[in-house]
């Protein structure tokens, strides 16, 4: 049987409908408003969709791009006026089908048989969600909760091991949001610390030295859209007080200036850190820890991903044969190691290990194991001996990393799930130790 939703402002032709499609075995959803339809087709995509043009809010041709990937086997305009489908066949196009209120009850049950859905429908599997890839579980659950919380004010607090695709999330849910706004990415562990009020808040001609104009920050940047600050917890803690206010009151008040100004930017943050240790470790304020988890989601690393790194990997390698123009494949053997390597540094440690494959590869065939297993040898050198220091064992580790990946600071800071502020900063202590 079929899954239909019904939007409709009149509230006794929706209960009249679906009290007589459920009679016929169908599962039926109903909304009354653009807002309320586009929490319920969050949800899930229903085989068909009844919609009303004239909502409270809105056109019900809202609605027509609310779907992201699977889109109804049929959508219909319910309308009084029978010159409508004159009027806006060209706006929506051959895919869209009309029905004159008051509708017949053969027509409903003619339009339900027409939608072929002897096999059961799987609504919550999508193989990707916006520039997210992948048909696990783990995903899906990952997709029905950005669907979820797109379309609310919500702030959203994303966790997950570096290289999981953080920042991949949040601009999915910016896409499905409908904010007329930017997206707006910031890295927290980027940013400089003498100027980080300035650079989050903007700042007033003359307030500090060197500030010559009037700057624009962050927050007003992403006004009317979606700001994004990934590693929150290399943000100073003094600064996390002033972020907390923001998101409390929505103003914010420019370095120099004595107003402050509203702010209508979304929030969505991430780390890679466990939030309540980094709680207890005294880098992120519990307070701002509760305001930002409203809506926490954690990605899975791509070791439980099941077949998802196949997919990924052979979607890595098929981007670099469109590139090129080659036809390169990885051999059955090598996919076989692509599932049962422990990839720390996740989905961005295998886009390497796929590049410096198919770079190496010397005919069609790109040998992916080959080079798992040096990584793998290259990292085992960093080895825990008796009586080194913590310090010790973890410089070796960080030095063999580097090596491993020639040199490349942000590839290894992914492979070994730390930010790049940390990289660089332990970088330094290593060089100022060797000049003494």
């Amino acid at each position: 049987m079929a899954k239909i939703t019904i939007v409709d402002d009149e509230h006794d032709f929706t209960d009249g409908l679906k009290i007589f499609l459920e009679a016929q075995g169908h599962s039926v959803s109903a909304a009354d408003s653009v807002a309320a339809a586009r929490e319920v087709l969050a949800y899930e995509t229903p085989d068909l969709l009844l919609l009303d043009l004239m909502l409270p809010d809105g056109s019900g041709l809202q609605l027509l791009d609310a779907f992201a990937s699977r889109k109804p086997k049929k959508v219909v305009i319910v309308t009084g006026d029978p010159g409508i489908k004159s009027m806006i066949g060209s706006m929506v196009g051959d895919g869209v089908s009309y029905l004159k209120k008051p509708i017949e009850p053969s027509s409903l049950l003619e339009l339900a048989a027409s939608l072929d859905v002897t096999q059961p429908v799987a609504d919550d599997i999508q193989p990707n969600c916006g520039l997210l890839v992948g048909d696990s579980e783990a995903m899906q659950r990952v997709y029905k909760q950005i669907r979820q919380v797109a379309g609310t004010d919500s702030t959203v607090f994303i966790q997950g091991e570096s290289g999981t695709g953080k920042e991949l999330v949040a601009q999915a849910v910016h896409d499905l949001s409908g904010r007329s706004g930017q997206f707006v990415p910031v890295n927290c562990g980027a940013l400089t610390a003498d100027l980080i009020a300035s650079q989050l808040f903007g700042h007033e001609q003359g307030s500090f030295t060197g500030a010559n104009k009037r700057h624009s920050g962050f927050f007003q940047r992403a006004a009317d859209g979606t700001l994004f600050l990934d590693e929150i917890t290399e943000m100073p803690i003094d600064m996390q007080t002033h972020l907390l206010r923001a998101l409390e009151m929505g103003r914010i008040l420019p370095v120099g200036s004595e107003r402050e100004i509203s702010t209508n930017a979304r929030l969505l943050a991430a780390t890679n850190r466990d939030p309540k240790e980094a709680v207890a470790d005294g880098v992120l304020r519990e307070d701002l820890y509760f305001r930002l988890g409203v809506f926490p989601i954690t990605l899975p690393p791509l070791r439980e991903r099941g077949d998802d790194v196949v997919l990924l990997g052979n979607l890595f390698l098929e981007r670099l044969n469109r590139k090129n123009a080659t036809s390169k494949v990885i051999p059955s053997e090598h996919l076989t190691a692509l599932k049962t390597h422990h990839w720390p540094g996740n989905v961005r440690e295998l886009k390497h290990t796929i590049d410096r494959a198919y770079i190496m590869a010397e005919a069609d065939e790109v040998a992916v194991g080959d080079w798992i297993d040096r990584d793998t040898q290259a990292a085992a050198t960093a080895e825990m001996g008796v009586g080194k220091s913590i310090a010790d064992v973890e410089k070796e580790l960080i030095m063999a990393t580097l090596d491993q990946v020639g040199g490349d600071r942000k590839a290894a800071a992914a492979s070994l799930g730390i930010s790049q502020k940390t990289l660089y900063n332990r970088l330094k202590e290593y060089e100022s130790a060797a000049e003494k």
